[in-house]
């Protein structure tokens, strides 16, 4: 399966998105994005014992939106709080690759999902045994997000096909 991102909107400026292309395993739920900022959303279902399903989200908020990688990084690893209390980022992973000529950079963490439950509130979720991989893939007309997260062992289940996912993305061509 093959989306294409056509056009967004941001501060009330229209542009046109690169064709970011990937294929989605045939395992993974189609959703009908929420937002426009949603390119795809996507159910990964969920493991015998794990309470919910995953979610993966593939956003892009325009050519200058979004933020670098790195703030992203961060702010995506302080969306897990450790039982210990330790710092996320002591347990976060970081990894780097390239698909297709597109620079992608990854990070694997997890611990309690402590996320907003929605952009700016103050609630936020409280949901321990969670993990998050979650990566910046970087095209010449701005980053695209991928956020996959979930109960740790349903994300788990899931992550050779998040990677192959990864390894899929593509600008235009087929």
């Amino acid at each position: 399966m093959t989306f294409l991102a056509t056009t967004a909107v941001a501060l009330g400026i229209s542009f046109v998105t690169p064709a970011l292309k990937f294929d989605a395993p045939k395992d993974w739920v189609s959703k009908t994005p929420s937002s426009s900022s949603r390119v795809a959303e996507f159910a990964l279902p969920k493991v015998a014992g794990d309470p919910e399903d995953a979610s993966l989200v593939v956003y892009f908020f325009g050519p200058t939106m979004g933020g670098s990688v790195q703030a992203n990084i961060d702010r995506w690893v302080g969306q897990m709080a450790q039982p210990d209390g330790k710092p996320s980022a002591e347990v976060a992973k970081t990894k780097n690759l390239t698909a297709n000529g597109l620079r992608i950079t990854i990070v694997d963490v997890s611990g309690t999902y402590v996320a907003e439950v929605s952009p700016g509130s103050t609630e936020r979720y409280n949901k321990p045994g969670f993990r998050q991989l979650a990566a910046v893939i970087e095209t010449s007309e701005g980053p695209y997000f991928v956020k996959l997260v979930g109960p740790a062992a349903t994300v788990s289940r899931w992550n050779e096909s998040f990677m192959t996912f990864l390894g899929s993305v593509r600008i235009g061509g087929d």
